[in-house]
């Protein structure tokens, strides 16, 4: 019988390794839509994967699939070798940044914790071990100096550090992030995409990020997933994001431009019938 990593093995036999994400035929549907079917790919150790496309075509979905909180339509989804909801321990989640109540009684150090099993909160010695990872994880986010201040009265990027240093605090094999980006400034944006990146880099672990926009990210990913309509690619993101591509996907004409270094995207037939200049959506 294969071994999960890190179990031990009798003399001679050998340990398996399982991808840290599998997504083998999934496919996604509410009633009679189906978003997408088909659906497969495997997440390595340290890879940065951006989930892209317009609204309303799954990219939320599939991270509750990975976190075990939506089943799919069809297919199987495992994370380690095990069914989501039995690795979603070892799963550290970054949600899109949404402001506090400013009076909200919570210091920045106890929204950390929350990020902890509520099993394993204890007195005295375990106490203390717990408190030391909080204060660990508060420093490799650079969060300390406001640790002990109400979480309402930080400014939009505080909060997101915080949140990313909620998530590192279990020290997760894998990190799901839910669009981090929306609503904070460019020097905001820039934290948080190099404190991912720096975690990835250092301990190996893979990144799962849904974004309206792969500019901000696009020199530290390894591949795309493009979500549309109906359909998917998966690839390097030069290969995905191209006019070929995304007008097979949609069905009509899309343009890709390359402008000093950015991807613009022109065309694309979203629910809101916009033109996009600043990356999918």
């Amino acid at each position: 019988m294969a071994a999960h990593p890190g179990a031990a093995a009798g003399k001679g036999a050998r340990t398996v390794t399982f991808a840290p994400v599998r997504v083998d035929g999934v496919g996604l549907r509410f009633g009679r839509r189906q978003l997408w079917e088909g659906l497969s790919f495997e997440l390595a150790a340290g890879e940065f994967l951006a989930v892209l496309g317009p609204n309303g075509t799954g990219k939320t979905s599939l991270i509750r699939m990975i976190m075990g909180l939506l089943k799919p339509s069809g297919g199987v989804v495992e994370v380690n070798g095990r069914a989501p909801v039995q690795a979603r321990a070892g799963i550290g989640y970054i949600p899109q940044h949404r402001a506090f109540d400013p009076d909200l009684p919570l210091r920045g150090r106890d929204l950390v914790r929350l990020g902890l099993d509520g099993q394993r909160w204890g007195l005295g010695g375990a106490g203390r071990k717990l408190d030391e990872r909080v204060g660990q994880a508060l420093r490799e986010v650079g969060a300390a100096a406001y640790a002990d201040q109400p979480v309402g009265r930080l400014s939009g990027g505080e909060q997101q550090r915080l949140r990313i240093a909620q998530a590192l605090v279990s020290d997760p094999g894998l990190l799901l992030a839910d669009e981090p980006l929306l609503s904070l400034d460019l020097a905001s944006q820039r934290m948080v995409t190099s404190l991912l990146d720096g975690r990835r880099r250092a301990a190996g672990t893979p990144v799962v990020f849904v974004t309206h926009d792969i500019n901000p990210v696009l020199s530290m990913v390894d591949r795309v997933l493009y979500l549309a309509p109906g359909d998917w690619a998966i690839g390097p993101p030069r290969e995905v994001l191209t006019s070929d591509t995304l007008s097979r996907l949609y069905g009509t004409p899309v343009d890709v431009l390359d402008v000093r270094g950015r991807i613009v995207v022109v065309g694309t037939p979203d629910d809101h019938g916009a033109h996009h200049d600043h990356g999918p959506a």
